[in-house]
C-alpha cells in the first residue's frame, strides 16, 4: 500500500432538522440500504467533520481538550480535529422512512448540513465491550449513556 493512496469516498445523506430534533436524510440511489433498519433500535453512523478537514487542521496529532483532562494524542481523543475527520455517534433510531430516504435519531452529535458516510446497524454482541479501562480522568463519566 502506497502512503499517498486516496480513497473515493461519497456521502451517503447528510444530517437534516434542528439540534432537538435531527434527521438523516439519505439521497435517493442508497434509499433501498435502508430496508430492516426500522429493526433496530441503534447505529452507528460515521459522518465527515467538515468544519475540520482543511489540511491545518489535519496536521494536529496532539489536543488539549476542553474538559478537565490532560494533553493527548488525537487518536486518544473524540476530538474533530485529526488527520481524518470522520466522526462516529451511536444514535436511537426512532423511526425509518424508506420512501422519503429519512431517519429521524436521537444522540447523534452532529450538526445540520453534515455529511453522513456510512450508517451500520448496532449489535450489541460485537459493538458493545463488558469490561472496558479508560484513563483517570475519565472515570467519571460513567457506564452508559444516559436514556
Amino acid at each position: 500500500m502506497s502512503v499517498s493512496e486516496m480513497y473515493n469516498i461519497v456521502p451517503v445523506g447528510v444530517v437534516s432538522g434542528t439540534q432537538g430534533n435531527l434527521q438523516i436524510e439519505i439521497k435517493p440511489q442508497y434509499r433501498a440500504a435502508l430496508k430492516g433498519l426500522e429493526e433496530f433500535s441503534h447505529g452507528q453512523i460515521l459522518w465527515w467533520i467538515h468544519e475540520f478537514a482543511d489540511d491545518v487542521f489535519r496536521a494536529t496529532t496532539q489536543i488539549e481538550p476542553p474538559y478537565d483532562a490532560p494533553v493527548t494524542g488525537v487518536f486518544a481523543s473524540r476530538s474533530p480535529v485529526r488527520p481524518n475527520p470522520i466522526g462516529l455517534s451511536v444514535a436511537e433510531i426512532i423511526s425509518v422512512n424508506v420512501a422519503e430516504g429519512i431517519i429521524e435519531v436521537n444522540g447523534l452529535d452532529a450538526y445540520p448540513g453534515t455529511p453522513v458516510l456510512d450508517i451500520k446497524a448496532y449489535f450489541p454482541t460485537t459493538d458493545r465491550v463488558r469490561h472496558v479501562k479508560v484513563p483517570a480522568w475519565a472515570s467519571s463519566w460513567g457506564e452508559w449513556v444516559k436514556e
